[in-house]
This record gives structure tokens, sequence and C-alpha cells, in this order.
């Protein structure tokens, strides 16, 4: 059985964790599948228990912003963005030679990826392990990531020795990071989050390019970030997007044409028009983007565990820059676009 820890257990969590075990930690976006990020078996087994390819770099998650000086060298321009961000869903990719780090981190590649995750338990629980942890969301690769104690009992009971259960209320971005790689004095995005391109450019004077995972795998250069190359975050039920502008007249009509049960995942007002699905589960009021985020991964999870043979989803206005995160994930999780 998988222990579940508390704040008062903390010393009991990081124990398990130097000694190589694994311990599910929550943050404000995902739950990480936490081991230490210089133990090369704990680091192996974390890729083995997800089910997670080896070419998909992890990120590192510290307690405070000066501990990624102990391993790179940071800018002044990054060091701004490091300062108006953390704690919070902002991950780093710098340049990185040493070899403090086990070498599976990376993915063969010469960076090493920060973040300092904005949540009192998690941050207070990488202090006492006395390192940083890696942290990929903690679930089986290619499922939507968790974002409760209850999603990583479901995905992992049993095969890690402890969650750590949240004192405080988390989860509330509820999609992973964004990631940027600052380069050649340019600050590119590899997956947006909720830090945006235009929350970055207030702060920093450097340019702010968004890269789209299809830029990312076009050539033969290497793909830095997590999150790019493989599917993600799709239940076992097949997913239907429905691109953002699509009438509900159109909906209604590709409704009627299925033969199997529905679940519809989507804001209120299209959960009151189309109530003849067999389940659904809401993103909340029409409008609100970080709602609808929020609530994604726990609207596939509950979604997967009904009668129902496909899942259609809502689809976003990917010009609203709020929007980005929302809607990568969905493209991911989705089989098809009506």
């Amino acid at each position: 059985m998988t222990e579940i820890f508390k704040r008062e257990t903390i010393f009991e969590a990081a124990d398990v964790l130097r000694e190589g075990g694994i311990v599910a930690f929550p943050t404000e976006t995902v739950y990480g599948l936490g081991a230490a990020a210089n133990n090369q078996k704990a680091v192996e087994r974390v890729f083995e228990v997800k089910g997670r390819p080896q070419d998909n770099p992890l990120i590192v998650h510290v307690d405070h912003p000066d501990t990624v000086k102990q391993f790179v060298e940071v800018g002044a321009e990054v060091q701004q963005l490091i300062d108006t961000f953390w704690p919070g869903p902002l991950t780093v990719i710098f340049p990185y030679e040493g070899d403090a780090f086990s070498p599976s981190i990376s993915a063969g590649q010469p960076t090493v990826s920060f973040r300092m995750p904005d949540n009192a338990d998690t941050l207070a629980l990488i202090e006492a392990v006395g390192f940083p942890l890696v942290g990929p969301s903690a679930n089986k690769s290619g499922k939507p990531s968790p974002t409760s104690l209850e999603h990583v009992l479901h995905d992992f009971d049993g095969e890690i020795e402890g969650v750590l259960e949240s004192s405080e209320p988390a989860f509330d971005i509820g999609v992973e990071s964004t990631v940027i790689y600052p380069i050649e004095s340019e600050i590119v995005i590899l997956r947006p989050g909720a830090i945006t391109k235009q929350m970055l450019e207030v702060v920093t004077d450097l340019p702010v390019y968004e890269k789209t995972a299809k830029d990312q795998l076009s050539g033969k250069q290497a793909v830095y970030s997590p999150g790019v190359k493989y599917t993600h975050y799709s239940p076992k039920q097949p997913v239907y997007m429905v691109s953002y502008g699509t009438s509900l007249e159109r909906v209604a009509e590709w409704i009627k044409t299925q033969q199997g049960r529905i679940g519809l995942l989507a804001d209120n007002d299209w959960l009151t028009d189309f109530e003849e699905v067999a389940a659904t589960y809401s993103l909340g009021e029409a409008g609100d983007i970080q709602s609808a985020t929020r609530e994604l991964y726990a609207g596939l999870r509950y979604l997967e565990q009904q009668d129902i043979d496909v899942i259609l989803v809502q689809g976003f206005d990917e010009n609203e820059e709020n929007a980005h995160a929302v809607m990568n994930r969905l493209s991911k999780a989705s089989n098809f676009v009506i």
C-alpha cells in the first residue's frame, strides 16, 4: 500500500525519498511524481512506473530560487523572471554540463530544467530532503494528469512509496507549468501554461517567442521540453474536440449521428443545451478560461470512469492568450476534431 503523508509527517516522507523511494507531491499545477534528483536508480524508477519514454526530459523542483545558482549560471534577465514568477508555474531551461543530477533527467540533452512550485508542503518536503526533486506529473504516461490525491492513488497505489497530502488549497492552475528556454538574447516558450507570453514580456526586455510542438519536432533539432514529443492526457475513450466557433446546431447534429453513449466536457451553457448526453462534467461558467483549464484533467478522468463510448469536449478560442494552455492540452488529448 502507498502511504499517505501529511504536513506533520513530512520528515518521514523525506526519509523515504533520501532512501531512493518515490513520493508524489502536490503543487499549484498538478501532482508531481517525486524522487531525489541525484539518485539515478530512483529517477530510473520514475520513468519505469510512469511508463515514460527515456527521451522525455524531467523538471528539477527546488525549494528556493537561489538553489539554482548552485548548478547553473543565471543571467540578469532570467533572474528577473525568477524573482517575478517563483514560486509559481514557470519552468526555466538552462545549459548544463555538470554531474550533480541523474544523467537520465536531461534525456541526453546538455540542459537542465528548474521550477519552484507554489505549495508550502512541497517546499518543506524538498527542504527536508536537502536536495532538489524530479517531479513529472504523477500519472501513467499518456493519461490525464492528476489534480487530486485520489487521481494519484488510482494510477499508482501500491507502486510508489507515498503521496504527500496538501494541507492548503492546491491545483489552482490545473495544467503543467509554462516551459521557457532563454537562448541567444531571447525567450522561447516551449510549452504554454499559466504564465503567458504577454506576462513574460511585461517583465523582460528580451523578445519572447512561442514555439509550437510541431515546430519543435520538425527537422533534426533536439527536444528540450517535456510534454512535447508524445501523445498526452488521453482517457481510454476516443475524444472529439469541437472547434471554437462551431454552431450549437452542428454539435447537436453530430450528437444525433452517434450510436454510442456520449460524455460531455463543457461549460455550463453547453451542458444545459445538451442534456440528452449520458454523462457530463462542467468546466465552469461560460467564458471562464481559468476554470476550464483548472477542471480539464479532473473532467477527463471523471468521464473516463463513466459508462460512455466517446467524450465530446468544448474547444476554446486559441487567439485568446490565456486559452493557449488549455487548448494545447485539449489538442493532445483529442483523437478527432469536429
